[in-house]
């Protein structure tokens, strides 16, 4: 691919990036529990090289935690047996509130992690409005929605003879802040008039 902007060749798509993201997931975790001294992010390094997670997601999560003054604790995971000792770990560190990170594993069993994260009674920010329907606090990401309306309008612009080389990579301009008040309620946590306002949808 040449660039974003005129990939070439064949190819040509829409992106739904979320490590950049990371940043504005630990600021909302903290207005609504501004208390939160230790912040624990979930990840997966099954199929992804090192040095992109610790450059695209873990580098910018841990900045974000110092700046903040707080303290960030990394809880890996390899395979689908390890989820409730990262949960265990999370405990014994006292994490205070936890980020999911986007990850097809994670997707995949998000009904387990919502459940591990209602058991231990620990907020949690997820990559996907589909969390949130699972159960889970709170999601912010690239719309869903918006990524399937562009993929439409590129097929229908292939099948009419545009050519993909000249469609740039469409890169999401459109994130959901998705709230669940039932979930927030059973933490026992209030969430502020001022992040509410901002939700583009709360579940009751």
């Amino acid at each position: 691919m040449s660039s974003l902007s005129r990939p070439g060749g064949n190819l040509t798509g829409v992106g739904v990036n979320t490590s950049e993201l990371m940043p504005r997931r630990v600021q909302l975790l903290l207005e609504m529990i501004p208390s939160a001294a230790r912040i624990a992010m979930l990840l997966n390094r099954d199929g992804i090289q090192s040095s992109s997670l610790d450059r695209h997601t873990i580098g910018p999560f841990e900045a974000t935690t110092r700046a903040l003054g707080r303290q960030s604790i990394l809880l890996e995971t390899s395979s689908r047996s390890d989820l409730e000792a990262a949960f265990d770990l999370a405990v014994r560190q006292h994490a205070d509130a936890l980020l999911v990170t986007a990850n097809s594993l994670f997707t995949d069993r998000r009904f387990e992690i919502v459940a591990l994260a209602s058991r231990h009674a620990l907020p949690t920010a997820y990559p996907w409005r589909e969390f949130v329907e699972a159960g889970g606090l709170m999601s912010y990401g690239p719309s869903v929605a918006w990524a399937y309306r562009q993929i439409g309008q590129y097929a229908s612009r292939i099948l009419k003879g545009a050519k993909p080389a000249d469609l740039p990579v469409m890169l999401p301009n459109i994130y959901d802040l998705v709230i669940n008040l039932k979930t927030a309620k059973a933490l026992g946590l209030a969430i502020p008039e001022t992040v509410l306002a901002t939700a583009d949808e709360v579940v009751q």
